[in-house]
């Protein structure tokens, strides 16, 4: 067995950074409020109610207006679609895709190539709808 990590299929830096804008909750824990706080040279509260909000049970990031994709992470650089903290961002995104491939990154290369058009952009969204009681 190989010790390899394997090979990313994608590359950030030329996506729109679709994550950093399609999640609204993503989850922090209290070791990302830490790393939040000492980059910011702020206490572990100061850091909290600043960037993180409580929702859907848990601590998720703040998010904020985005002119590309309508809403984002609020460390989500409108202009270079960068994350700000890169090196303190949260496990949660350090984790992300989890997978050698990037479903969105792969939608935008699919879209330009099929529209021949480098400027397009694909309008992704999630939504959760409550599933109707299975009836037997």
């Amino acid at each position: 067995m190989s010790s390899e990590q394997p090979r990313l299929q994608f590359d950030c830096t030329k996506c729109l950074a679709f994550c950093c804008s399609i999640y609204e909750r993503v989850e922090v824990t209290p070791r990302d409020v830490r790393r939040l706080a000492k980059h910011f040279q702020l206490t572990k509260e100061q850091a909290e109610k600043r960037f993180t909000t409580v929702r859907w049970g848990g601590r998720v990031l703040r998010r904020r207006n985005d002119k590309l994709l309508g809403r984002a992470c609020k460390f989500l650089d409108p202009e270079t679609r960068y994350c700000t903290i890169y090196e303190a961002r949260p496990q949660a995104c350090r984790e992300y895709p989890g997978r050698t491939r990037c479903s969105y990154y792969e939608v935008l290369r699919f879209e330009r190539e099929i529209q021949e058009d480098e400027s397009i952009v694909p309008i992704i969204r999630l939504t959760f709808r409550k599933q109707a009681a299975n009836k037997t």
